[in-house]
């Protein structure tokens, strides 16, 4: 078997690591020291001039939705929505039908 990594995030330096499971469960950033955030081994970072991706992203990563495969097939970690439009939706969604705002995040149709 290879070695496990999976990806941390930095949000303050917009910072994308991939590190082993071995490390224990409190990471800082190499770059700034701020703590990191496991995303999960299934997690493609936005470009670090992205401000609207990032935006994004701070906002999925706050809502406790993470980036992990799914089953044995190793087939992604599903829709997450990608434009600060399609967040808006899905929050505006979550409020008038009473779902978890972090279900509604992940749902593809609204």
């Amino acid at each position: 078997m290879g070695y496990t990594r999976t990806s941390y995030v930095c949000l303050p330096c917009r910072g994308s690591y991939k590190q082993g499971y071995d490390q224990g469960p409190e990471r800082k950033c190499p770059r700034c020291g701020a703590p990191m955030i496991g995303v999960g081994s299934a997690f493609q970072p936005p470009r670090r001039r992205d401000d609207e991706a990032w935006r994004v992203l701070s906002l999925l990563l706050h809502a406790g939705i993470r980036f992990h495969k799914r089953g044995c097939d190793g087939c992604g970690s599903g829709y997450r929505p990608r434009t600060l439009a399609e967040v808006k939706a899905r929050v505006a969604y979550a409020r008038r039908s009473g779902e978890p705002l972090a279900k509604a995040l992940v749902r593809p149709v609204v």
